[in-house]
């Protein structure tokens, strides 16, 4: 199992700005247009014959490159996540995800369930990369950087059990008005 890490002490050698982009791979540029579309709400951009820009909420985007014949799919694990507004939102998206995922192509959809400070499930699309559609608290994931209280970094201090609570359960662990 991997262990604690400790922040570097070392500046770092390039001067990076923000996180620009990402990029996803599809195998039908047209059907995978339509899906972030149409389920996803994506706004997208086409910058070639063979690839697509997407975004939403702001600048971050990924390019979506048409890799015909690549049949490899994403782990689960290496998922992008979407923000819905509510708990219920993510309930509601699950039923109207089970009733349009043959039109649409989806591959896979796991349930939803309370995990890691937040509410969500999977699906695989039809190009095989997964996305999470969760119910975060307000400003997403920035509690984890804004709250020592679960910063996990150079943390020798705690049992196992600390561990796994404060990273499954991450919001039990801040100041209350920091969950909302």
């Amino acid at each position: 199992m991997p262990g604690i890490t400790h922040r570097s002490t070392k500046p770092p050698l390039l001067m990076t700005r923000f996180l620009s982009h990402g990029t996803l791979e599809c195998r039908d540029i047209a059907a995978t247009r339509r899906f972030y579309e149409e389920v996803l709400g994506l706004e997208v951009a086409q910058q070639a014959p063979m690839a697509l820009f997407v975004r939403l909420g702001g600048n971050h985007c990924y390019a979506v490159v048409e890799t015909p014949g690549s049949g490899q799919d994403m782990p689960l694990m290496n998922h992008n996540g979407l923000d819905l507004a509510s708990e219920e939102e993510v309930r509601e998206a699950y039923e109207t995800l089970q009733r349009v995922k043959d039109e649409y192509g989806i591959k896979k959809l796991t349930k939803p369930v309370r995990q890691h400070g937040t509410y969500s499930f999977y699906l695989q699309d039809l190009d095989g990369n997964w996305w999470e559609i969760c119910h975060l608290p307000k400003g997403g994931y920035a509690f984890r950087f804004e709250h020592s209280e679960v910063d996990l970094t150079g943390r020798e201090d705690l049992s196992p059990q600390e561990i796994r609570s404060r990273y499954q359960r991450p919001l039990d662990h801040v100041p209350p008005e920091a969950a909302r």
